[in-house]
């Protein structure tokens, strides 16, 4: 194993290859925000490592660590998206931990005056809905948990209705109800099968263009109900096309990480908004990225944001709805947690190897901000895997 500035890595071939340490980048933090788009950081959680964090087990969090990385984000700007699938909702985040979760992060938020905004779905019936009305009580109930905190509701998609939903008319329906309810603009969350295979065919068909045809009818019904859409289909085109047909006054948060960039730069005429996992990972480039964008350097957004894709597309390749698990690792590597657990025991879902090129790609990113104690952490999981040649 190589010593000093160099971290021998495993590939997923077989062999071997050698990544020489960057020099940390100095990223300045930007903690009023920014003027020019929206953004929201999806944040995972930091899993108690003392706790029984396995499998099918109730989720014990590390509550000092879980909030200081929020802290970190608001530092360099971003406004949290809280108990989202990146804190592992409908993949070992229960519905106790989620509230508890939420109340402690609005009061956080408002100490730094920054935004956030919090999932509401219906994940805390105990098994399938009988029916609609189930679904909608569900949905209520959580609104008013998130509202009662003080936090933005994220209306995330729901696998009870995708199982219960026989055509496009249901999802009309169970939505308008649950808007109805709503004190303040929403946020509407589309999350695609690729990050959870239980919502293929939401909004009544599995043929996109149909499916968005229903959900531009519900935005356009109910724009004054909406603040914006978070679409997470990882198809550039597709969301070009949303973003140009959405009512006015209504956002398009992209949820593409595979091209966050061009979609948040913009062509000229439309711009996306930012609501990411990726975001999470990459806080302090997207920072840098977005103060270029509001001094209206776009060389320089695209200087900080170009290198942060490959990390990302890693992170989130196939299959893509255990992106948590890098994203996690990266906030170990960084020192945000004291180890790389992860609620449900979650840390197994990615191979060493892949591991390994998150670590590769973050360094060339200059995402690495203590290179040497991420190196010291890459070289013992390597040796506690058995790859200590």
């Amino acid at each position: 194993m190589s010593a000093g500035r160099a971290v021998n890595l495993p590939t997923a071939d077989g062999g071997w290859h050698e990544v020489e340490l960057a020099e940390p980048r100095a990223w300045a933090e930007h903690p009023g925000g920014f003027s020019s788009r929206t953004a929201f950081a999806a944040a995972h959680v930091v899993a108690d490592p003392r706790a029984e964090n396995v499998p099918g087990a109730p989720a014990v969090l590390d509550w000092d660590a879980t909030l200081a990385f929020r802290a970190h984000l608001f530092r360099h700007g971003l406004g949290v998206a809280e108990a989202m699938d990146t804190a592992q909702r409908n993949m070992g985040l229960d519905w106790a931990t989620t509230q508890e979760l939420v109340r402690r992060s609005a009061a956080l938020a408002r100490e730094h005056g920054a935004r956030i905004a919090s999932g509401a779905g219906t994940d805390h019936l105990p098994g399938p809905a009988p029916d609609l009305d189930t679904v909608i009580r569900a949905y209520v109930e959580q609104v008013a948990v998130v509202e009662s905190a003080g936090s933005q509701v994220i209306v995330m998609a729901s696998r009870h209705l995708a199982a219960l939903a026989r055509h496009a008319e249901d999802y009309l329906s169970v939505y308008a109800r649950v808007l109805e309810q709503t004190s303040r603009p929403v946020v509407l969350h589309w999350l695609g099968e690729v990050f959870d295979p239980q919502l293929a065919g939401y909004w009544g068909s599995a043929d996109v263009p149909t499916a968005t045809a229903t959900f531009l009818e519900l935005v356009t019904e109910h724009r004054d109900r909406i603040d914006g859409v978070k679409v997470s289909l990882l198809s550039a085109e597709h969301e070009r096309g949303l973003r140009a047909a959405l009512p006015d006054g209504v956002r398009l948060y992209t949820g593409d990480d595979f091209n966050y960039p061009e979609l948040i730069e913009g062509d000229g005429v439309h711009h996306s908004d930012a609501l990411l996992g990726a975001f999470a990972a990459i806080a302090p480039a997207a920072s840098a990225a977005l103060a270029a964008l509001d001094d209206g350097d776009v060389e320089a957004y695209r200087r900080a944001m170009a290198p942060t894709l490959p990390l990302s597309r890693h992170l989130f390749s196939a299959p893509t709805f255990y992106y948590k698990t890098g994203i996690a690792f990266l906030a170990w590597l960084n020192g945000h947690q004291r180890g790389f657990t992860m609620v449900g025991g979650l840390q197994s879902a990615r191979s060493v190897p892949h591991l390994a090129q998150v670590f590769a790609l973050a360094n060339d990113a200059r995402l690495l901000t203590d290179p040497e104690l991420a190196a010291a952490r890459m070289r013992h999981l390597l040796a506690t895997s058995g790859l200590d040649a």
